[in-house]
């Protein structure tokens, strides 16, 4: 392993995935990707396989890396490879990896330097290296060869922007030192995704090359294009090396030599080479790992926080104590009984706004679901007064009758009251229903105990089913009170002699509500075809005249305003494709109802909220819809049917005596039925389980079996003692690392302007080749000369204009300036403002 710095990582990393892998949570530091970006042959992949310790890349002249490597280091015991195009095989020579690479390759890119974006992804699993992901990118070309398509170098381009941009990526800007660095594509594509340089890091290989009597010191001590932090001088294995199978340990060892001995680079030798980049880049990795650190302290803290008390339950926790099993008998039965208290009568504590609870339920059965099943019974107006007009025939006989018969009254009215009981039987069964799913609610925090959970909800469901039978006696019983007696003085009965004054005395108290409110939400008007804009949701507002919408709940802009005369509630089934439940309110008169339509399709989100405004509906007087089950039999009965006008007269009279008498029993069982059922059975359970619920658990069996904890409690138990052990060392570990490790500061900021003007017909500007040959020409002054017109804004003049003069050294023009004398001094001096 040549990477000596991610060995010193290693260790602190894995003590921070075992603290997170210990309570059975990930421990995600997404570190930074580190890609190299660079010319054509400028050394890439001799840069990052230096940095993994491992010699696997292709390797040869002109254009070898044609696809994206994407290479993903993950920390294990042993050392292998594997492609994700090659799913279960193990590569174990890293030879045959370099293989598999070119053979990859050239499968989809051709064997004629054709290029392709598609990545190549490799894994390396080692116990060398930290869960990384390297990408080797194919180095930037302008003219195309083989295969390769005219645009070439954009398509290049793109693919490294593809990689580059990703803010968790570094960017190596790989620059050969035998070209000129004012040209490099790598740096001008770094300062376009990293104006700042914050992530960019300047690599300079192929020193060793360079021509003799040259050298870059200008550049490797960031004087003449500075990068904020700064470039690394490398020496990479010459093809003659990798040929020879020359060790990366053996290159890593003569690169230092080369940098000690070398008169132009040995004051800085500490400074470069391979093993500084690999320090840079982990100093970078352990910036990263401690920036996380305080996110990941504030998740733990909150965890033990969150288990605190939970854990200090179970620490002195005796799962076989009798005393305890008791005592926890005790105090489950009272918890349930107190839930169960809460549930039903409401409580300021605990409230769930989700919602709504057993008792808010119940009441909704009790005014609204139940009110609006009793009118559902009412007969329709046609078909009361042919029964009405049958009734009185019959009860002449042959005879023609002068008087109304008031048995008729009485036979229509008893039919009416028995309809009551279907509704009445409903109430009961949807109030049971309830009271069960109640039960089931508050046994939810017995379920650390399943066989005193399961025995709970049996005496407890068996006691409301015991009482259902009682309480739908009780009801039938009301029923059955009702027809046994019909009282015609009741002080609400208008009488015969007020009948026929009934219809204009309705219509006056309906007028004098007509501005009352009744109802306000939100309802999708669902039938506004697609092209009007669809269904849309609307502010509605029910009075007992009119159904008006607006577009918002600030009612300010009416939509529109609907009478409710001759108006009528019809279910609609619900569509395959949408959520919500609709009703449907139309014409009795067959007349549009909004616009061209001739019904209303309105729209809920929940069947709950279409029963209450049916129910409001009802009450402002807009009555459920009653198909006929035979229309034409009906029409017909009626056709062939006649009323002379004293028979219609007397039809009418019994048909207001019915409607006043039908109003005051309804009036008493809508009063009566909640009360019954209140009385027998909600509060009757109540009581059961307060004073009786104890007794009958004692006498179910024995008390300590049903104590027993499940399995799933004895590890929850297990798990957050473990846990809360746990998220203490993994807090403690995190203040080691804190301790262990020390943040290196951002470089200060920098000049780099240069690099955004460095394309276009700058092709011959002196800075790298130029600068470096007259640096080791034996004229020291001059490099001390130089070094201002880079690092001052205003100097950089005459570079730009020096593209007028083709001749390369025009750097001696501003030489003169520096003095032999002030040779000497000015070196280190000098060296440390930049």
């Amino acid at each position: 392993m040549g990477n000596r710095g991610m060995e010193d990582l290693i260790p602190l990393v894995n003590k921070l995935q075992d603290a997170f892998s210990s309570i059975g949570q990930a421990c995600n530091l997404d570190l930074p990707q580190i890609a190299v970006v660079g010319g054509q042959s400028a050394g890439k992949s001799s840069v990052l396989e230096n940095f993994v310790g491992r010699d696997f890349l292709p390797r040869g002249s002109g254009i070898v890396t044609r696809r994206p490597l994407v290479l993903q280091l993950i920390s294990a015991n042993a050392e292998w490879a594997e492609f994700l195009h090659c799913k279960g095989k193990k590569f174990t020579d890293f030879d045959e990896v370099r293989q598999e690479i070119e053979g990859e390759t050239d499968r989809v890119t051709g064997a004629n330097k054709g290029i392709s974006p598609i990545p190549i992804n490799l894994r390396v699993y080692s116990p060398h290296v930290l869960n990384l992901t390297l990408i080797d990118l194919p180095g930037i070309t302008k003219v195309p060869v083989g295969d390769q398509p005219a645009d070439i170098e954009q398509q290049i381009r793109d693919m490294i922007m593809q990689f580059i941009s990703r803010e968790s990526c570094l960017i190596l800007a790989v620059t050969p030192a035998n070209t000129d660095l004012a040209n490099s594509d790598a740096l001008k594509l770094a300062k376009d995704v990293d104006p700042q340089g914050l992530r960019t890091i300047g690599v300079i290989t192929k020193l060793d090359l360079m021509d003799e009597g040259t050298d870059a010191r200008d550049v490797l001590e960031n004087k003449l294009l500075p990068l904020r932090r700064g470039y690394i001088g490398v020496v990479n294995r010459s093809q003659k090396d990798i040929d020879g199978k020359k060790d990366i340990k053996a290159a890593l060892e003569a690169e230092r030599k080369f940098f000690l001995s070398h008169p132009g680079y040995r004051h800085m030798a500490d400074k470069m080479g391979t093993p500084r980049l690999q320090q840079v880049l982990n100093q970078q990795l352990t910036n990263h790992i401690r920036d996380t650190l305080p996110a990941f302290r504030s998740k733990l803290q909150a965890q033990l926080l969150a288990l605190d008390k939970e854990a200090e339950e179970y620490r002195g926790y005796r799962p076989d104590d009798p005393s305890r099993k008791t005592k926890q008998l005790l105090q489950m039965v009272q918890q349930f009984s107190v839930d169960f208290e809460k549930r039903i009568e409401g409580s300021g504590d605990q409230v769930d706004t989700v919602e709504l609870s057993g008792g808010a339920k119940i009441n909704r059965i009790f005014h609204e679901r139940f009110p609006f099943e009793l009118v559902k019974m009412e007969c329709d107006d046609k078909e009361m007064r042919r029964e009405i007009s049958y009734a009185i025939k019959n009860i002449h006989g042959i005879r023609t009758g002068l008087f109304t018969p008031d048995m008729a009254f009485e036979a229509i009215v008893k039919k009416q009251i028995v309809k009551l009981k279907e509704p009445c039987i409903k109430c009961v069964d949807m109030v049971i229903q309830e009271l069960i799913n109640t039960v089931r609610q508050c046994s939810n925090k017995l379920e650390c105990f399943p066989r005193l959970r399961e025995e709970t909800e049996r005496i407890v469901t068996s006691h409301i089913r015991d009482r259902e039978s009682r309480a739908k006696d009780q009801v039938l019983l009301l029923i059955d009170l009702q027809l046994s007696y019909i009282n015609t003085n009741h002080e609400d009965f208008i009488g015969f002699a007020s009948a026929q004054q009934r219809s204009s005395q309705t219509n006056k108290s309906q007028s004098s509500a007509g501005n009352q409110v009744i109802r306000k939400g939100w309802l999708t008007i669902n039938n506004i075809s697609i092209i009007k804009g669809g269904a849309k949701e609307y502010w509605f507002v029910l009075t007992a005249e009119s159904l008006s919408w607006f577009k918002d709940d600030e009612e300010k802009e009416k939509k529109y305003m609907l009478p409710l005369d001759n108006l009528k509630v019809r279910d609609v089934e619900k569509s395959f494709m949408s959520s919500k439940h609709i009703f449907s309110i139309f014409n009795t008169e067959s007349r549009n109802v909004y616009k061209d339509n001739r019904t209303l399709e309105l729209a809920c989100d929940s069947q709950d909220d279409v029963d209450s405004w049916k129910s409001s509906l009802l009450r402002a007087g807009v009555y459920p819809d009653k198909t006929t089950t035979v229309e034409s039999e009906t029409t017909t009965t009626t056709d062939n049917f006649s009323m002379d006008p004293q028979l219609e007269r007397k039809v009418e009279t019994i048909r207001n005596l019915v409607d006043s008498y039908m109003a005051i029993v309804n009036k008493c069982i809508r009063d009566l039925i909640p009360k019954t059922i209140m009385h027998l059975m909600i509060n009757n359970v109540k009581d059961f389980i307060n004073a009786e619920l104890l007794a009958c658990l004692y006498s179910a069996g024995d008390q300590n079996a049903l104590m027993d904890e499940s399995q799933e409690q004895a590890q929850r138990r297990d798990e957050v003692l473990r846990t809360h052990q746990a998220l203490k060392e993994a807090l403690a570990i995190i203040g080691d690392i804190s301790t262990s490790t020390i943040t290196t500061p951002m470089p200060p900021p920098v000049d780099n302007s240069w690099v955004g003007g460095s394309t276009g017909g700058r092709r011959s500007p002196p800075p790298s080749p130029t600068a470096p040959r007259r640096m080791s020409s034996g004229q020291r002054p001059a490099p001390r000369g130089a070094p201002p017109p880079p690092n001052r804004p205003g100097p950089l003049g005459p570079f730009n204009n020096s593209a007028d003069s083709p001749q390369a050294p025009s750097r001696p023009n501003r030489a003169p300036p520096s003095i032999p004398s002030r040779r000497p001094p000015p070196s280190p001096t000098r060296q440390a403002p930049p």
